[in-house]
């Protein structure tokens, strides 16, 4: 079978001068990046009579600033204006979500510089909190439905938030929701306040961990992948590096994900240095807009 080796090969032509670019996003980083609060990993020992769970949305994170979608990187999404037409003016954080299984064609969809009505149909603003500077969780949902209601828009929702009893029905409302074809739960406690960055206020619960990093770079691949990529070289937040080498297709080893990109990660545990184990390629995490 004849091997397609042109997307890597431009990859790998590319990869030096985009590592060099991409030194300096941070100083082009837009001054409106949305301040939202971030997940920790849900760990057996929590106190579950402080949460309400909810299911985690495979869908893309936005925040809406009462005028536009903001992505979590900073960048507008180009909504249609009849679907932002009665959101209410109180700024909203929540999933543009199009249902199960189905993030790869909404990262399709609200990427779009120019976006297209008839794919917009299909999506929803599920939204599960608003920012209050001091006001516990509890009542800022309770504000956000009596936002959500009184604003009667069909494509905005309120994500559901149910108590949990115990670890093991937590575990068993997990497997069932997995089964369903869900990513995961999410759970909130009741008591946290709206703030930035990752904390226990807010924890996902997931069969398997998994975590983003950053491409910047490629290996060949040897064998049967022979003028492919044979693995990913990729950089986590903290900078420490490692390989990526399975959970790809073949169309995927022909063309990579291009040094910069955002990808996600499947892996069981840490190594003794604290590196994910047994890490897996999942997807790319293109759910930035395009530049107009």
């Amino acid at each position: 079978m004849p091997r397609c080796t042109t997307g890597f090969a431009r990859a790998v032509a590319l990869a030096s001068h985009l590592f060099c670019f991409l030194a300096f996003l941070p100083a082009l980083a837009l001054a409106q990046t949305p301040a939202i609060p971030l997940a920790n990993v849900y760990h057996q020992g929590v106190n579950l009579q402080g949460y309400w769970v909810s299911e985690k949305l495979d869908g893309v994170r936005a925040y809406w600033d009462g005028d536009k979608l903001w992505s979590r990187g900073g960048h507008v999404y180009a909504a249609p204006e009849w679907f932002v037409a009665h959101f209410p003016e109180h700024p909203m954080d929540g999933e543009l979500w199009s249902g199960r299984g189905r993030f790869a064609e909404l990262s399709g969809v609200v990427r779009k510089s120019r976006p297209e009505d008839r794919e917009w149909r299909e999506v929803r603003f599920h939204v599960f909190d608003i920012p209050a500077e001091g006001v516990p969780f509890e009542q800022r949902y309770r504000r956000l439905k009596s936002l959500v209601r009184n604003a009667g828009s069909r494509y905005l929702a309120v994500v559901n938030q149910s108590p949990v009893e115990s670890h093991q029905v937590l575990m068993a409302k997990l497997d069932r929701a997995v089964d369903e074809g869900a990513e995961g739960l999410m759970l909130k406690r009741k008591a946290g306040l709206y703030r930035a960055g990752r904390s226990d206020d807010l924890l996902k619960v997931k069969q398997h961990q998994d975590a983003e990093a950053t491409v910047v770079g490629y290996r060949p691949g040897n064998g049967k992948y022979d003028g492919m990529m044979g693995a990913l070289e990729v950089e986590l937040d903290d900078g420490r590096r490692f390989r990526l080498g399975t959970g790809f297709s073949e169309a995927e080893r022909q063309n990579p994900p291009p040094v910069g990109a955002r990808v996600t990660f499947r892996y069981r545990g840490l190594t003794a240095t604290g590196l994910p184990r047994f890490a897996s390629f999942q997807r790319i995490r293109n759910d930035e807009p395009e530049r107009r």
